[in-house]
């Protein structure tokens, strides 16, 4: 049985561009993709924090060291630049490969610039305890 499992993802990225006229996808900074470990033509999942959207498309380059977070093509009309989005890649893993997984977690600043990284993600504790 394969568990399908979050490989990677950039949380709070910042859209700097969305270009309804160019080919699909989603242009993201070079330097973001090696970090995360994500690919060109790779299955993205994106979640706009600022409005709630929720979408599918795939990744193509971006000007490496730009920051560039481009949203293209008929996902454009789902953000605006400057919206808050997460970016998340997901993978097929055996029980076997479970036994090491460990997510790629990029967390990014204002300006797509690398604030931490992590493998795990704290238990969420229940509010008003």
């Amino acid at each position: 049985m394969l568990s399908n499992m979050l490989k990677a993802k950039l949380h709070m990225a910042a859209v700097t561009q969305a270009e309804l006229w160019y080919d699909g996808s989603c242009a993201i900074d070079e330097n973001l993709l090696d970090a995360a470990g994500m690919r060109e033509f790779e299955a993205i999942d994106i979640y706009n924090v600022d409005n709630g959207e929720r979408f599918s498309t795939y990744i193509i380059k971006g000007e490496r060291g730009s920051g560039m977070i481009s949203v293209n093509g008929a996902a454009a009309r789902k953000v605006h630049v400057g919206d808050r989005i997460i970016i998340a890649s997901y993978g097929q893993y055996s029980e076997q490969d479970l036994e090491n997984y460990q997510p790629k977690l990029i967390y990014l600043d204002e300006n797509n610039r690398i604030e931490r990284t992590n493998q795990t993600i704290p238990v969420q504790l229940l509010a008003n305890k």
